[in-house]
């Protein structure tokens, strides 16, 4: 587990200062050219922002001609990275999840902590969520130097929108961010995503939204780490603390995980800033827990094989569906399964046949 510590063991520590200088300076006068993997590299190690977001950048490019590069700039990267604590944080629309996220990073900068904001949101190609405007509602958090906030655009392809957020963690963590926060709208299958790829899951909730004796849908419960009901103050502050007792006597119900933790509810009002110092200490609660009895680490190794067979399965379909010839008879196969001329097994087969015999010519 990454150490509680403003100082990490983080190999990027060891850049001597006039070399970090060096590299940020090339970076910056090689802005508007062809800006080479190496160049990238290096000032991102060095700690210059400018580079991390070239570099994501980079990584969410669809051009083929970028993909190599982004590869290459991961690798680069992954020794420098798995120094930070993920985070992930999910709720619906309205449920104050910038304020939120907000309140907790500034508290974390306040602690000597770099923290990073990424998001998942592949519910629109137009932002039926709230990351196109994360920068303007944090509007504290994206003044502080400590931070960065990076709003991923949505995408046709959840896989595709996922994998790049977990590829940008990496350069986040090579960067030398402590705490990584991954945001997700909270509605779609996101929230599954997101929970591959963090060490802490929390969900946020409102009072009096009417789910509190449902305990809301039983599979992201399942994955919660931790619920937190926010907007408690003023005139909501009985109803949140009503909707605190509920949510654990709900979660009563479900079995202990192999964590060995017992996801706790808590309260805060984000916008006041109560009750946030309280969660941190409980998710510290919770990563001191699963070092010790080793399901932090063995977390993170099924996540990377579940981001295996994922990636796998993103680079098939992307495959099969870019074959020209796939491409040139895909619709009138479709059409003959809806005639009832075939069926869908022998249209499919002929399919995956004509595409692995091009691969075999390849």
């Amino acid at each position: 587990m990454p150490k509680d510590s403003t100082k990490h063991t983080n190999p990027s520590s060891k850049v001597p200062p006039n070399t970090s200088n060096q590299a940020i300076n090339r970076f910056k006068k090689l802005q508007q050219k062809e800006i080479l993997i190496d160049t990238i590299f290096k000032a991102i190690i060095a700690k210059d922002t400018a580079a991390l977001s070239k570099g994501i950048t980079l990584i969410e490019s669809a051009q083929k001609n970028h993909t190599k590069k982004a590869q290459q700039l991961i690798e680069k990267c992954l020794p420098y990275a798995n120094n930070s604590i993920r985070i992930g944080i999910t709720g619906v629309p309205g449920v104050g999840k910038s304020t939120f996220i907000e309140a907790l990073g500034n508290l974390l900068i306040e602690q000597g902590k770099k923290v990073a904001v990424l998001a998942v949101d592949p519910s629109s190609t137009i932002s039926h969520g709230s990351i196109l405007g994360d920068k303007t509602r944090m509007e504290s958090l994206v003044r502080s130097t400590e931070a960065f906030i990076r709003p991923s655009p949505s995408g046709k392809s959840l896989g595709g929108v996922a994998q790049k957020t977990r590829e940008s963690i990496i350069l986040c963590e090579a960067a030398g961010y402590d705490v990584i926060i991954i945001e997700t709208v909270g509605v779609g299958q996101s929230e599954t995503a997101v929970h591959s790829m963090v060490d802490f899951f929390l969900l946020l909730k409102l009072a009096g939204a009417g789910d509190e004796l449902q305990g809301i849908k039983r599979g992201i419960i399942e994955m919660a780490d931790a619920l937190v009901i926010n907007k408690a103050d003023g005139d909501n502050l009985l109803r949140a603390q009503k909707a605190k007792n509920q949510f654990r006597k709900a979660l009563h119900l479900y079995p202990l995980s192999e964590n060995d933790w017992s996801p706790e509810v808590l309260t805060c009002s984000a916008l006041e800033g109560n009750g946030i110092n309280d969660i941190w200490g409980m998710i510290m609660k919770f990563l001191k827990i699963t070092s010790e009895n080793g399901f932090f680490n063995k977390n993170r190794i099924q996540q990377n094989k579940f981001w295996l067979l994922q990636t796998i399965e993103e680079q098939l379909k992307s495959s099969f569906y870019n074959n020209p010839e796939v491409k040139a008879i895909l619709d009138s196969k479709i059409e003959a399964v809806q005639q009832h001329k075939i069926t869908p097994f022998a249209a499919a087969r002929h399919l995956l046949d004509l595409n692995k015999k091009r691969k075999n010519t390849e």
